[in-house]
């Protein structure tokens, strides 16, 4: 026993090492890590390794709890600044949407592969959820605009909800569902609840943790996760929607004021990353590549049907209200990546022995590691291409330093880009809030303490201290002169981001 322990243990530590030593690969590379740690998996079972690993019900249950972790990570970290004037598309964009692309799969594939109803329908629905891992590991490395990177973060985070509920339904035996209108009202219902369990759990969590005097920094980001654990929990008992709680939850502790705010995020973003890890590499267990053959066919005419028609339909139908020109839509449609959640919602079928889920299982895996491939690479030349890019927006640096704790104060970073109007201004001209301040610039590998009238150049980094309060006014100040220069104001330029 103490033997077989220890092996586990020098191939589980092996394995995270690998995995987190990829990362950097993936990055250079421009590939989602995921699919690193998908092949990694693969290696390892019954076709590399030998690890011969078949236990559907015990990965649904792990990766279900591997996206509590995911999801309540996305939700700390999301700023309500920045998500509250897009809450409205990623609303529609997770409900309606998800719809629309479900609709439009199951149509196609029910008459292109002549697969019933029931399977055809499946594939729609579980490959509708973007992927929240996916996601936010990508577009956070992009400059992106942030209305646009918001909506696609909220909308992985909400999606979730909605869909594993239309998978869960779809994939009872045929005779047992109840009517439509039945159904309907469950998902609202269930959204509505869960919604309303993880405002309830976050806002009584941030006034305990306010309060509360633990006796250890640590003690807090634990509290936290946990705050986010209970949520999903307390929604499952509800019969209410836990993912979508543990994402409010999130968000209501991520842009609360806490004590040791800064190590919680830090905390959280560790332990999401050992989550996908351990996720991921799970799934390649499970994959059996000498089926996947037979399923790259089917993978690629749904995944087709998805990327090229479901959709963009349901970008139009959902976005197209709130006024977003084609190119915002054209970005949508494209970077809505999927991942190891359509993997995890397939082992669903799986799990309940569903006819035809064992094929199910096997093109979704195809379809996420092809398309996937094929999107993180393309993203941002795409995104420069359809002119969304913004590599002059502000970007946050991880920053465990307690003075700027304390102070309630962050630290930002910016680089002048090519043709941005910061060029030639000076730093008095930024006419930043009281309360921000350029406190150090990079330029040609050196570093140096700015003077009021130090003329910035392009490629100039910035490091800039902002307390929370003036955080958002002081972006939205340097975007506004980074377009219109140091008259910015005289050209009613307010800084605010831009849809065509």
């Amino acid at each position: 026993m103490s033997h077989e322990l220890n092996l586990a243990l020098l191939i589980g530590a092996a394995v995270l090492l690998v995995c987190v030593g990829a990362v950097r690969l993936s990055v250079r590379l421009g590939l989602p890590s995921l699919l690193v740690y998908l092949l990694l998996g693969v290696v390892l079972g019954e076709s590399g390794f030998g690890i011969n690993f078949e236990n559907a019900e015990l990965t649904r249950t792990l990766g279900i709890c591997a996206l509590v972790v995911i999801i309540a990570e996305g939700g700390l970290t999301a700023r309500w600044s920045t998500l509250r004037p897009v809450l409205g598309p990623a609303v529609v964009l997770s409900t309606a949407g998800v719809a629309v692309s479900v609709a439009v799969v199951g149509v196609i594939t029910h008459y292109a592969l002549g697969v019933g109803w029931q399977q055809a329908l499946l594939y729609g629905a579980v490959l509708s959820s973007t992927d929240a891992a996916a996601v936010f590991s990508t577009l956070r490395r992009m400059p992106v605009r942030p209305r646009l990177a918001a909506i696609l973060e909220a909308e992985s985070g909400i999606n979730d909800a909605p869909v594993v509920i239309l998978v869960v339904l779809l994939s009872l035996p045929a005779g047992i569902t109840a009517p439509w209108w039945h159904e309907l009202g469950l998902v609202v219902y269930e959204l509505i609840a869960g919604g309303a369990i993880g405002l309830v759990v976050g806002l009584g969590g941030a006034w305990a943790l306010r309060r509360a005097a633990l006796p250890s920094a640590g003690l807090y980001p634990l509290a936290a996760v946990g705050l986010t654990v209970l949520a999903y929990a307390v929604g499952s008992v509800a019969h209410a929607s836990g993912f979508l709680a543990v994402y409010v939850t999130g968000v209501v502790l991520g842009n609360a004021r806490l004590p040791h705010r800064r190590a919680m995020l830090g905390f959280a973003d560790g332990l999401a990353w050992l989550a996908q890890i351990g996720l991921f590499v799970l799934l390649g267990l499970l994959a059996s590549p000498s089926q996947l053959g037979a399923a790259v066919v089917p993978a690629l005419v749904v995944g087709l049907v998805l990327i090229l028609l479901a959709r963009p339909l349901s970008v139009l139908a959902s976005v197209t209200p709130f006024r977003y020109g084609w190119r915002d839509q054209a970005f949508l449609s494209w970077a809505g990546l999927r991942g190891a959640v359509p993997v995890v919602l397939a082992t669903i079928p799986l799990s309940a022995g569903l006819p035809g889920a064992q094929t199910v299982f096997n093109v979704v895996f195809v379809l996420v590691v092809v398309f996937t491939a094929v999107q993180g690479v393309t993203l941002p030349p795409v995104a420069k291409r359809l002119g969304v890019a913004a590599p002059g927006e502000t970007t946050d640096l991880q920053v465990e330093s307690a003075p700027l704790e304390r102070m309630g104060a962050d630290l930002l970073q910016l680089e002048v880009p090519p043709g941005s109007k910061l060029n030639g201004v000076h730093v008095d001209e930024l006419r930043l809030p009281v309360g921000a301040v350029v406190t150090l610039v990079l330029r040609d590998g050196g570093a140096f303490v700015p003077e009021p009238q130090t003329r910035l150049k392009t490629r100039d980094s910035l490091l800039i201290v902002a307390t929370e309060q003036v955080r958002d006014s002081a972006e939205r100040r340097l975007r506004a002169v980074s377009r219109r220069g140091r008259l910015a104001r005289w050209f009613a330029e307010d800084g605010e981001d831009r849809r065509q």
